[in-house]
């Protein structure tokens, strides 16, 4: 699902760094999608948190 928000991204006003997901876009996909949303809450920040680490580094190139 968090894939599916991509299209969601915040960025830093240079566009240069992810800062995070809309989480409120993000909750009402997978609440369309029919995941519960209290488990939603709690994991969302997390996949939030992996996918913005994973995203800067490979922009700043510091991914292998």
């Amino acid at each position: 699902m968090i894939t599916r928000c991509s299209g969601q991204l915040r960025l830093a006003p240079n566009a240069a760094i992810v800062i995070g997901i809309d989480l409120t876009a993000a909750l009402a996909l997978g609440a369309a999608l029919g995941y519960d949303r209290t488990a939603l809450a709690e994991l969302l920040p997390a996949a939030e948190a992996g996918l913005v680490t994973a995203l800067n580094a490979r922009m700043s190139g510091d991914c292998p």
